[in-house]
């Protein structure tokens, strides 16, 4: 069986811990995001030096190289919706899809060694962003309607991280 797209509506996991990973929003203020993904980057380094990092545990599920790939990549994608709601009024997301992503990208394919590199710039990048917002309030929304203001989408991309480190075993 292929890998199947993932098009579960995510955004609960602002209301309440994930059942999954642990991961709970009322632990995590927004000040306080930059700082866990700094903490969580030689978890992925970890990862990505595995001898099995290319091992799918099965047809239907990422290798862990795949996750951090992905993982790289929302890093990027946070770090320019943030810009977005930080320089403009209530932006409009494109819509992102991250399986048609990993296919492009081949992420199969990427070398581990680079994507660890790549993975920890992204996400020091998006760290230091965090780092410079004063406003946690101004918002922004995705093109079916859910909102998000920096916090919640700080919150909800570090949800995404934790989660992925989890599925990997990080």
């Amino acid at each position: 069986m292929a890998i199947q797209p993932d098009t579960k509506d995510w955004t609960w996991v602002l209301e309440r811990a994930c059942d999954e990973c642990g991961f709970d929003p009322a632990v995590h203020p927004p000040e306080s995001i930059a700082q866990q993904h700094r903490e969580d980057f030689p978890r992925w380094r970890s990862v990505l030096n595995r001898a099995d990092v290319r091992e799918r545990p099965d047809e239907s599920t990422w290798s862990a190289l795949e996750y951090a790939a992905h993982v790289r990549d929302v890093y990027v994608l946070f770090t320019e919706r943030t810009r977005l709601m930080l320089t403009q009024e209530d932006p409009v997301f494109a819509d992102w899809d991250q399986d048609r992503t990993a296919d492009e990208k081949n992420y199969p394919g990427e070398d581990p060694a680079g994507v660890s590199r790549d993975l920890v710039a992204a996400g020091e990048d998006y760290a230091v962003l965090l780092d410079s917002v004063s406003d946690w309030n101004r918002q922004g929304r995705r093109s079916n309607g859910s909102r998000f203001t920096i916090g919640t989408l700080a919150q909800y991309g570090l949800h995404d991280v934790v989660h992925h480190l989890h599925d990997v075993r990080g």
